[in-house]
């Protein structure tokens, strides 16, 4: 008995992979799906049933927002049971915060979802965007005695497969504009697709859950040498539920007095100080220098080696799931809900 082919479903949201060059401005324009495949005739090729669903305005990802993170849950909701794995077609900008997003927003995942797009148009000849589109697909088709091979919602990128949430884009000029430097790659491809199985989730055994709730009350505090006080207390005034504080080294800051009072009133109030680094490769550890130990005192939490872009998402995600429950939220951020962190502090 031949076995039935795998049903995919494409979600198309716009980005790069689906622009085309205006003729009169040289921008590019978002376009339908249906053009995209005109141009992957590939797609046509391939041994499993492809579906493919569009929200409704295809968009640049500078453009996507938290509804936009809402249609693609919902999408994936509606279908779980019917589809084995989902791919998600997205602009570059912002695909890192959208996939993070995503994989907190599903808890207890048990298929793939596959976030890809493009640094160059599918119009154009040297375009990135059919191996990474084709690969995609392959990749969430894998399926090992009814088990898929990548059951976690990763973003796959010019041959390499990433876990989202440990994954930033760091190039606008290359076609490997995607690192994560604190986790290694899930998958490497070249003639064969490498799967690096002891890096990958092991299956979830807990029910699948969908959360759309997203509390975006949050600010994020860059700290440069020279900061002024009424800059920092401008935004410790802001009505916000969190601070991203964006720390130099190890979680690093300078040792200012009045400083240190600000963070100590913000999280005496309720308000969620979070720390996290600005260096791309390493984690906070804070009390490692004297300079964070102040941080420590005045309620700081360390977010070890989470991304910028998986504080944002997960911050967002437990401010919806758990409102004023700061304890729990608190809790949380220091556990790797996603394996969106290394729980070994150094």
């Amino acid at each position: 008995m031949l076995k039935p082919k795998p049903h995919i479903l494409i979600l198309y949201t716009g980005g790069t992979i689906g622009c085309f060059e205006d003729p009169s401005t040289r921008s590019l324009l978002p376009v339908e799906f249906a053009a995209l495949h005109h141009f992957i005739p590939e797609l046509n090729l391939i041994d499993a049933t492809l579906e493919v669903r569009s929200i409704n305005q295809p968009k640049d990802s500078s453009d996507m927002q938290p509804e936009d993170w809402r249609w693609i849950v919902k999408q994936i909701e509606q279908d779980y049971e019917r589809v084995q794995g989902f791919v998600v077609l997205h602009g570059t900008d912002t695909m890192a915060y959208t996939a993070s997003a995503v994989s907190f927003m599903i808890e207890n995942l048990k298929k793939p979802v596959v976030f890809t797009g493009s640094q160059l148009p599918i119009g154009k000849i040297r375009t990135d965007g059919k191996e990474n589109l084709i690969t995609a697909i392959e990749i969430v088709a894998a399926y090992i005695q009814d088990e898929p091979v990548v059951p976690e919602v990763t973003i796959y990128f010019e041959h390499k497969l990433y876990r989202a949430n440990r994954t930033f884009k760091y190039s606008a000029e290359h076609f490997n504009a995607y690192q994560s430097p604190n986790y290694p790659p899930l998958a490497e491809v070249g003639v064969h697709i490498d799967y690096h199985n002891s890096f990958i989730s092991k299956l979830n055994t807990g029910p699948t859950a969908f959360y759309y709730e997203l509390q975006n009350d949050i600010a994020i505090f860059p700290l440069f040498p020279g900061f002024s006080q009424r800059l920092a207390e401008h935004i410790f005034s802001l009505p916000t539920y969190a601070i991203i504080l964006h720390t130099y080294g190890f979680g690093n800051g300078p040792i200012l007095p009045w400083f240190f009072d600000l963070l100590a009133k913000a999280n005496s109030d309720g308000v969620i100080l979070l720390n996290i680094t600005q260096c791309p490769q390493g984690a906070v550890q804070m009390g490692k220098y004297i300079t964070s130990v102040e941080l420590e005192k005045a309620g700081v939490i360390s977010g070890l080696d989470m991304t910028l872009e998986a504080a944002i998402a997960k911050l967002m995600y437990l401010g919806g799931r758990y409102p004023k429950d700061t304890k729990r939220i608190k809790q949380a951020l220091q556990q790797a809900l996603r394996g969106e962190l290394s729980l070994i502090k150094a």
